[in-house]
């Protein structure tokens, strides 16, 4: 048990122990608070200071030694390349001094940037120390301290300044001090970004602000650039900080000031007396020649700019060139009282400023050309206007041409003057004074041979001008006199010229002496070239006016022709609308106050139309029959006269016989003149126009004339009636008869498109009678053997088709198709249930049709069917329709007759197909017999007539040559003279060659009559199965020894494609061995010819024998790679005696015999398949098993 002394001991332990830490915590949290608060009034800093950093620096550097328990802190901002002094804490005067002669000094001259550039926290922990640099250590004891830690300031990675904390005694300072310093450092670069950025954006909104400021001035100045130079000179100078500011332009070879910011007024004067200055004298005019900025930072330095300088009170200056187009037509100085260089954003600035004053000069320059040619414009526009608005009268024009030229040019006064039988006569002039106006009218009209600027320049063409009225020697005291009185003393004429000719003049005065510009001149040109449109317009108006006046007559008439012409186009028939707008026209044309047209049908009048008729006289003329007496305008027209026209109606003699057409006319209508004209047509009056006059006035001959145009259109509106009418009728019927003509068209097509299929014929038709007739249902019934079945339909029910599809009907009255079978006549019901004979059982089921109508199918009078059509509504069929169906029966009855017809033809065309096919067989066999008939006795007669001969000259041939052999063994022992010896060795050699030759050539003669007894002989051996591919091998093998004998060089590479499966034939094997020997020895003939004619390397003759199973047949192919042959040589080559080897080579009966014996003996077939320069490939085909005939 623990005594009650030691527990204490213990507990007061304890407290200690919490005492103790709670004064280390209250330490740290006093530290924590002093930290907080030093960040926290830097950041008030830097909030209460944006635009300048150097408030935070101080308060960062005495944090930074308060906190850091520092001897004394700095901080340090690298500007370019140099490192500034930008806030410390004092120690003593002495140092503070010291420190602050240190700076700014160049980076590479601080050996610590190098340390710290990298963003690395450097510590010397004692200052007297080896190692450290020596420019440190003198600070160190220069400011009296020992120990020091730099912490670089790293905007972005690279560092923009630094901060140092010093001790006075040496040790390095905690890692928690290090990380507060780190805080301060981060603290002091976000002030000099912040700094940064609102100076840039302050310089920014300053510089927008005075560029708003000149481009107010720009807008509120357009036509003048003065007050947009002294917006720039005072924006710039403020902007920059500058002491003064000039604006210069370059005119002429010279600088001229243009602007600048007042000073005091001896300094203004000496500006303003030193320009203007020429370029050679001007330094800055060549400084800034090229476009780019210049400065001069020390005046006193430039002996060109010292005096002004100083009298000015500046040293330093700033030149921007005011460019456009790559050339220098200006310059912007700014100055300053000190010495020292622009910074670039000044530079940037004062360059921003040049290029507004640029643009500034532009716009002026542009603004007032645009308003120079807008006042032409203006004057031209005007001048136009009086033109438009006086054509007939030129004074207007020439007076509007006076004020504008005056006004335009600047000048005095201006006058114009026109040449007329050959004297100038004032034209306009603007008015001065009293005086001055009389003088000038009484000096007009002038001769133009007189010395007057006016007349000189009439004559001569060309402009010319005074300069000076008063003192020129060959002025006249009236011109002198003139010109005082007007108030001038230069004038200026030009020539009004059309066609090279002056038709006048125009002249400007101004009221000092002196020459006129080109721009005046022209100008004036310009002037009097409208003064001779004027005068052209105005002589050309009054012609077209004249002119004008005329057409619009004709065409007034000709568009009351045209709209009446367009309402007959129009009317298609209806001749009401015509007849009013005819009579309107007229009416309105000829003056008229109302108007009638009658028509005439050869025995009395009717209106066809009125117009404006009044009231009272309408009403009458509605009620009282249109009956005209013997001398009424009607009648007279009836008899022939071209017009008539009654003055007065009231003087009239019908009017006074009391005529009651007159009267009511007269009386009711109010009319007082009339005109009347007749409608002719074929010289036929077919009625009558007239329009009258409410007052007793005369119609014109024009008048007449165009009411007759209205008649005669009325005449063609009353034929194009009658013939749209006609044509109309005629349509009609036109077009139902070609629907009616289309319909059998169809018929016929579907009849001619299946000649063997009746039921699209009988469905087409009773669809196209249905729906042609306007029928709901229709049906077809045909005759089979004896009884009548139902063959088509169209629009029944599909359970009534069903229903009635197999059931014979019956010819019978109970039913419309049974009844129409009975005879030959059309069945024409309306109503079926009205019928007393109709009793079908099927009515409801065939949907209850009501009116039929039925027409029997007739063929030579027998009927053998009928079609019925049928409506549901009660309708009876027009005549038309009835014909029509008629008409479709007979193409019903067509169509089965045609199908009878077909099927009768077919068969007997087969049959005569057979007896064809038997006849042509029996043909080729009598021919064959005859052709083998005419060779066997050709034949027979060589073989009596040649072969003994033939024989006989063989067989001696070689026994001659024998002889000579004998003759040469007689002779060896007889001696004899050396050339006797050789002489008759030489005649025994050429006798036995030549008796060679003889035996050679007649052993061809007797192969070749061989070869015709062979072809004409009888039979070729039995026919026997024989071994298709064993037959083509011995062909192949005789042919090629048989070549080789006969030429051993003869070289060539057969190919075997034989077919296994080709088995045996029934052949007759020699012949068919003939033909392959034929075949192949004409393809070793190719191959040969081939090699000669090409004589090309790599070519290899080939010949190709091939067989082929074809079942009932077997097929047997030679092919060879020779010649080919050519195209009209294949169409002959069967022929007999036909060949293209050269004379004794063939005979040419080769092919003709093969061509026997493969077709004619065998049956088969020799086809031919060739490309001349490439193959020729013969194909046989034989049956297996064939009826031969005894003879090839």
């Amino acid at each position: 048990m623990t005594s009650p002394s030691n527990e204490i001991e213990q507990l007061e332990r304890r407290l200690l122990s919490a005492a103790a830490e709670n004064t280390q915590l209250r330490s740290a949290l006093a530290t924590a608070r002093d930290r907080q608060s030093a960040s926290a009034e830097i950041l008030r800093t830097i909030a209460a200071s944006p635009s300048d950093a150097r408030p935070v620096f101080e308060a960062i550097a005495s944090s930074s030694k308060r906190l850091l328990d520092g001897f004394s802190a700095t901080v340090l901002q690298f500007i370019g390349d140099e490192l500034h002094l930008v806030a410390y804490t004092p120690t003593s005067p002495e140092a503070d001094e010291g420190l602050k002669a240190s700076f700014p000094r160049k980076i590479t001259e601080f050996p610590t940037f190098a340390l710290v550039r990298g963003g690395e926290t450097i510590q010397f922990p004692d200052s007297e120390a080896a190692d450290v640099p020596q420019l440190n250590r003198d600070l160190a004891r220069l400011r009296g301290f020992r120990s020091v830690l730099f912490m670089p300031l790293m905007n972005r990675g690279t560092p923009v300044g630094m901060i140092s904390v010093t001790r006075a005694e040496p040790g390095p300072f905690a890692p928690d001090l290090v990380q507060l310093l780190q805080t301060f450092a981060d603290q002091a670069v976000i002030a000099i970004e912040n700094a940064r950025l609102f100076n840039a954006t302050q310089e920014a909104l300053e510089r927008q602000t005075a560029t708003a400021d000149i481009l107010k001035v720009m807008a509120a100045s357009p036509s003048d650039v003065q007050p947009v130079f002294e917006a720039i000179a005072a924006n710039a100078n403020r902007l920059i900080g500058g002491f003064s500011t000039a604006v210069l332009r370059y005119v002429d070879g010279a600088a001229h000031l243009a602007a600048f910011t007042p000073t005091d007024p001896a300094g203004d004067r000496v500006l303003q007396a030193s320009f203007p200055v020429p370029f050679a004298q001007f330094p800055p005019y060549q400084l800034v020649a090229k476009g780019a900025a210049a400065q001069l930072p020390d005046t006193e330095l430039e002996p060109a700019a010292r005096d002004i300088a100083r009298a000015r009170g500046y040293r330093s200056m700033l030149f921007a060139p005011l460019m456009s187009e790559g050339e220098a037509i200006g310059i912007i100085i700014t100055t300053r009282r000190a010495t020292g260089a622009f910074t670039e954003h000044h530079v940037r600035l004062l360059q921003t400023f040049a290029d507004q004053a640029v643009i500034a000069i532009k716009n002026v320059s542009l603004f007032n050309a645009t308003r120079e040619a807008l006042e032409r414009q203006t004057a031209t526009a005007d001048i136009l206007k009086v033109i438009a608005a006086s054509p007939a009268d030129v004074t207007p024009v020439f007076q509007a041409i006076s004020d504008s030229a005056k006004t335009l040019i600047g000048g005095h006064s201006s006058t114009v003057t026109r040449v007329i039988d050959g004297k100038l006569h004032l034209a306009a002039f603007t008015t001065d004074n009293e005086a001055g106006n009389a003088d000038l009218l009484s000096s007009f009209p002038a001769p133009l041979s007189s010395s007057g600027i006016h007349s000189r320049v009439a004559r001569s063409g060309e402009y010319a001008f005074r300069s000076d009225m008063q003192n020129e020697p060959d002025l006249t005291e009236a011109m002198k006199e003139l010109a005082r009185t007007r108030g001038y003393r230069s004038i200026l004429a030009v020539p009004m010229l059309r066609d090279g000719i002056a038709i006048g003049t125009i002249a400007v005065t101004r009221p000092q002496a002196g020459h006129f510009p080109d721009k005046a001149i022209n100008l004036l040109k310009t002037f009097a070239d409208q003064a001779v449109i004027a005068i052209e317009n105005t002589r050309l108006f009054n012609e077209v006016q004249a002119r004008t006046h005329e057409l619009a007559e004709s065409l007034e008439q000709q568009t009351a022709t045209s709209e009446v012409l367009c309402v007959i186009s129009r009317s298609a028939g209806d001749l009401a609308p015509v007849f009013e707008a005819m009579l309107s026209k007229a009416m309105q044309l000829c003056g008229a106050s109302f108007g009638v047209l009658n028509t005439y049908d050869g025995a009395q009048f009717r209106t066809a139309a009125t117009y404006g008729l009044p009231p009272t006289y309408d009403e009458y003329r509605r009620k009282a029959p249109l009956n005209y007496g013997p001398a009424t305008a009607p009648a007279r027209l009836l008899k022939g006269e071209p017009f008539v026209e009654i003055v007065d109606l009231l003087e009239s003699d019908v009017y006074r016989s009391g005529e009651p057409n007159r009267r009511a006319l007269v009386d009711l209508g109010g009319a007082r003149c009339l005109l009347a004209v007749p409608l002719l047509q074929d010289e036929r009056v077919v009625g009558n126009v007239m329009i009258f006059r409410q007052e007793s006035r005369p119609f014109s001959e024009k008048q007449i004339t165009l009411l007759n145009q209205f008649a005669a259109q009325a005449v063609i509106a009353i034929e194009n009636a009658r013939l749209l009418g006609e044509l109309r009728q005629r349509t009609e019927n036109l077009t139902e008869s070609l629907r009616q003509q289309t319909a059998t068209a169809d018929v016929l097509k579907v009849i001619s498109r299946s000649a063997f299929d009746l039921q699209a014929v009988l469905d087409t038709l009773v669809e196209s009678a249905a729906r042609l007739c306007e029928a709901d249902m229709a049906a077809i019934t045909r005759k089979s053997g004896s009884t009548y079945f139902r063959a088509g339909s169209y629009g029944f029910p599909a359970k009534f088709v069903e229903y009635v599809r197999d059931l014979p009907v019956r010819p019978d009255r109970r039913t419309i198709t049974g009844r129409t079978l009975l005879g030959d006549r059309v069945v024409h019901v309306t109503d079926v249930l009205e019928d007393p004979d109709y009793s079908f059982g099927g009515q409801e089921l065939s949907g209850n049709p009501r009116s039929f109508l039925g027409v029997p199918l007739l063929r030579e009078g027998s009927t053998v069917g009928a079609i019925v059509l049928a409506r549901r509504a009660i309708r009876p069929f027009s005549e038309k329709q009835i014909e029509l169906v008629t008409s479709f029966a007979d193409q019903a009855v067509i169509a089965i007759e045609n199908v009878r017809l077909f099927d009768e033809v077919q068969d007997r065309t087969r049959e005569l197909a057979k007896s064809l096919d038997d006849l042509r067989a029996a043909q080729d066999r009598l021919v064959q017999t005859e052709k083998l008939a005419s060779l066997g006795q050709l034949t027979a007669g060589i073989a009596h007539e040649i072969k003994n001969p033939l024989n006989f000259v063989n067989n001696f041939a070689s026994l001659s040559a024998e002889l000579t052999d004998e003759l040469n063994e007689v002779l060896a022992p007889v001696t004899l003279a050396g050339d006797v010896r050789s002489e008759v060795d030489e005649l025994t050699g050429l006798l036995k060659d030549n008796l060679g030759k003889i035996v050679q050539h007649g052993q061809r003669a007797d192969s070749i009559v061989k070869n015709m007894l062979l072809h004409s002989r009888e039979g070729g051996g039995e026919h026997r199965l024989s071994d298709v591919n064993a037959v083509v091998e011995e062909s192949l093998n005789l042919a090629y020894h048989g070549a080789r004998a006969e030429k051993p060089q003869f070289d060539v590479s057969l190919k075997r494609e034989l077919d296994p499966a080709a088995g045996s034939a029934d052949v007759f094997p020699q012949e068919i061995t003939r033909v392959l020997l034929n075949l192949i020895g004409n393809g070793f003939h190719a191959v040969a010819r081939r090699k000669a004619e090409t004589e090309a390397a790599g070519y290899e003759p080939v010949v190709t024998a091939a067989t082929r199973d074809r079942g009932d047949h077997v097929e047997i192919r030679i092919r060879d790679n020779g010649t080919g042959i050519p195209h009209e040589v294949k169409e002959k080559m069967f022929n007999p005696f036909f060949t293209t080897k050269p004379a004794g080579e063939g005979t040419g009966l080769g092919l003709s015999m093969s061509h026997d014996i493969v077709v004619k003996q065998h049956g088969g077939t020799i086809d031919v398949a060739t490309t001349p320069g490439e193959f020729t490939e013969f194909t046989i085909v034989l049956p297996r098993k064939s009826s031969f005939s005894d003879k090839p």
